[in-house]
């Protein structure tokens, strides 16, 4: 699936992928999301991105942890 350019604000995402915007956040500082950032610095997240945050929903609903996630996503 493409990225869109203008991509979706923070709470669009979160709804999305069925997680709290908070979470977003606790993502992206350990290492597992990187959006896109507006030149105001707003986050911007692709259909790329919300694929990934659910799969990243999908494996901690598994009871993996957040390192092993970030594992789980580098071998894949």
């Amino acid at each position: 699936m493409a990225d869109r350019r203008e991509g979706y604000v923070i709470g669009v995402a979160a709804e999305l992928a069925g997680v709290q915007p908070k979470t977003l956040g606790i993502y992206e500082r350990k290492g597992l999301l990187a959006p896109a950032r507006t030149s105001g610095r707003s986050r911007r997240y692709s259909d790329n991105d919300i694929e990934l945050l659910r799969r990243i929903q999908e494996l901690t609903t598994e009871g993996i942890s957040l390192m092993g996630v970030q594992r789980i996503l580098g071998l894949e």
